[in-house]
């Protein structure tokens, strides 16, 4: 069994779903996962905030514009009787849930879930209509999430090998990002979710490998929005993968290398649009070639904690943390100095709060609009960490931190000079001579 994971630009017109089915087709034993058709769910948020501020026929008016559009797309792919009813009767589902419930913010799950399901049935009908034999499974009876909001792969186990449809050979189509909470009721992953679909699929049907196709040749080693001349990574341990895609390689999501990582699985990220290429491979071990990639995250703030009482103070650090926990703010970086603690946080969402408990600590300052950048290598050989120190002289570093497996620095600096930085970093990737002229 293999795992095929097709992101949303994979699947965003009638030609890009032909050329996903021509991968499909190649195989005989694999569960698809697909995203919702590139713009779905952006245009679906939408129609819940909509719905949320003015009403049911401005959300209808917009959802109906949205179904337009989307058979539009795929007009041309196969006959309407092939697709039609399944996908007409789940647009009418919604449009009836928008007229008839007042908004809320589990029904919002509900409306977005529908990308993925429109997309994921005409793909399987597409399958069908050209020959290849497949089933159209629901991810919302394979994956619920717990008591903790996560998903189970024991559980997922479980009901994969109870589904009646489902015999372990064969191909399947499911949905990404869409699964059920612990009540029941139609919930979603977080943004990129799909791929988190997909390895835990992986890891709960035994898969031999998981594939995930995109519109890009792989991890590459910068950012090519704001680099040029970035290079595709060919092999990435799943270490070194999990600290990118969590430091902003956008590429992968966070969360999904874990469940390939205990099971073993390889995850390969693939081109669509050139399925030759080879792409990058994350499995237990990579060849270690000193710095690998850089990443950055944007949207961060920074939270300093100062305290003259700090010095040589047992228990200090635990209640600053557990001020963060009763908050439930989570930490991405940490630093600590003799008389201070300096973290970052994503989301200044309740955070006056929170810094009003932690100020009987001791004096806090909050700033914002920073970036975090990661550079991801074997940073304890010696020279690369007086490499990286060099590039970033310059600039107005804030907070530094060395991972504790060793695999990354990171880096707090203001955003604006994030670009500026990324591309003083990419002269670690320079060959040696290269960096001596330039240096000179």
């Amino acid at each position: 069994m293999q795992i095929i994971k097709f992101g949303g630009t994979s699947l965003g017109s009638a030609e890009r779903i032909r050329i996903a089915a021509d991968i499909v087709r190649e195989q005989n034993d694999c569960i698809v996962v697909c995203s919702a058709m590139s713009g779905m769910t952006n245009a679906l948020v939408r129609v819940t905030e909509l719905w949320e501020q003015k009403g049911a026929l401005e959300a209808i008016e917009a959802l109906q514009t949205l179904r337009a559009d989307f058979y539009l797309r795929i007009a041309d792919l196969l006959p309407e009787e092939n697709y039609m009813p399944a996908a007409a009767t789940l647009f009418d589902e919604v449009i009836t849930l928008l007229k008839d419930i007042p908004c809320n913010e589990l029904l919002k799950h509900r409306v977005i879930a529908l990308g993925e399901q429109v997309t994921s049935g005409v793909f399987n009908s597409y399958l069908v209509f050209t020959g290849k034999s497949s089933v159209l499974l629901d991810a919302t009876t394979l994956l619920h999430l717990d008591k903790t909001q996560e998903p189970d792969v024991e559980d997922i186990t479980r009901r994969l090998q109870s589904c009646s449809e489902y015999t372990s050979s064969g191909v399947y189509v499911t949905q990404g990002f869409i699964c059920r909470d612990v009540h029941g009721s139609i919930c979603t992953l977080s943004r990129g979710g799909s791929d988190f679909t997909a390895t835990l699929l992986g890891a709960a049907s035994g898969a031999e490998k998981i594939e995930i196709w995109t519109d890009i040749d792989g991890m590459h080693n910068n950012d090519p929005r704001f680099v040029q001349q970035t290079e595709p990574i060919r092999e990435l341990s799943y270490t070194e993968a999990a600290e990118l895609a969590y430091f902003g390689a956008k590429i992968l999501h966070p969360s999904c290398v874990r469940p390939a990582r205990e099971k073993g699985i390889p995850i390969a990220i693939k081109n669509t649009l050139q399925r030759d290429a080879r792409g990058t491979t994350i499995q237990s071990e990579a060849p270690a070639f000193g710095i690998r990639a850089i990443a950055a995250k944007d949207n961060i703030n920074v939270l300093r904690i100062t305290s003259g009482r700090m010095f040589n103070a047992y228990g200090f650090l635990a209640k600053v943390f557990e001020i963060f926990r009763d908050h439930k703010m989570a930490v991405d970086v940490v630093t600590t100095s003799e008389v201070s603690v300096s973290v970052t946080i994503e989301s200044i969402s309740g955070v006056l709060p929170l810094m009003l408990d932690l100020e009987k600590l001791g004096r806090v300052n909050l700033e914002t609009k920073r970036t975090i950048i990661c550079v991801v290598g074997d940073m304890l050989r010696p020279g690369h960490m007086a490499e990286v120190m060099q590039q970033v002289k310059d600039f107005d570093i804030r907070m530094v931190s060395l991972g504790a497996s060793s695999n990354n620095i990171t880096f707090v600096l203001p955003a604006a000079q994030k670009a500026a930085a990324l591309n003083a970093l990419h002269h670690l990737f320079l060959p040696v001579n290269e960096k001596m002229v330039m240096s000179g």
